[in-house]
């Protein structure tokens, strides 16, 4: 790697970072008595605590900084910690989900950044589970997945415990290669700024990975 591309990548990763610190302390100024009472929130003196694709996560009261429980030293991912900080920040008065799931374009406001979707979450998401639809089924089941009768692996799964989205699989064969989709509820982006449903697909493939056993894949938002 050439000298150039590693200023790029540093220069990128720093770009990330100034994001998430500047979030830090926007949810530093936030009520966050508020957050508790409008989310139903476990709360102690300490933290608040909000569970992120079936994992319970920390804020920090005093630092602001998001950890996750299970694994306090572990490294979030960007998208994680941007999608619970925009939550409390975008989220309207009396969010709720409406249960129903509709394919990404039918989402409210997202349409701009439906190419992206599906060139980088859409395209990685089947790549990577093709051939490995047992596994894709038992990371479904790990992140308490509810069963759907469409695809070789179909799944409702949580995002939040009042918020949820399908993921759809079909395993490749020798003459079709593999088809993946997701289904998001209608009203996320009562919850979420458009840009974070693109991030919150990314986790979903970021964290079935992971439960699957295979490589964790992650993609920046």
């Amino acid at each position: 790697m050439d000298q150039g591309t590693m200023t790029e990548q540093n220069d990128n990763l720093s770009n990330y970072d100034k994001v998430i610190e500047t979030w830090r302390k926007k949810f530093l100024e936030m009520d966050q008595e508020a957050l508790i009472r409008k989310f139903q929130l476990e709360a102690d003196e300490e933290a608040l605590y909000l569970i992120y694709f079936s994992h319970k996560m920390r804020l920090d009261r005093k630092t602001g900084k998001v950890t996750m429980c299970e694994q306090p030293e572990r490294e979030l991912t960007f998208n994680t910690v941007i999608t619970i900080y925009n939550l409390f920040h975008y989220a309207i008065e009396n969010p709720a989900a409406s249960g129903k799931l509709v394919p990404f374009r039918e989402v409210k406001r997202v349409y701009p950044f439906e190419a992206a979707y599906r060139k980088t979450i859409l395209s990685e998401f089947q790549n990577t589970f093709s051939g490995h639809v047992e596994e894709l089924i038992t990371a479904c089941r790990k992140l308490n997945g509810e069963k759907m009768p469409q695809g070789d692996a179909g799944f409702i799964l949580p995002v939040f415990p009042f918020l949820k989205i399908a993921v759809l699989f079909w395993d490749g064969d020798d003459e079709f290669e593999a088809q993946a989709n997701m289904l998001f509820d209608s009203n996320i982006t009562d919850f979420l700024h458009e840009e974070n449903v693109v991030g919150v697909a990314a986790d979903a493939v970021y964290y079935l990975t992971d439960a699957a056993g295979l490589e964790a894949v992650s993609i920046y938002g």
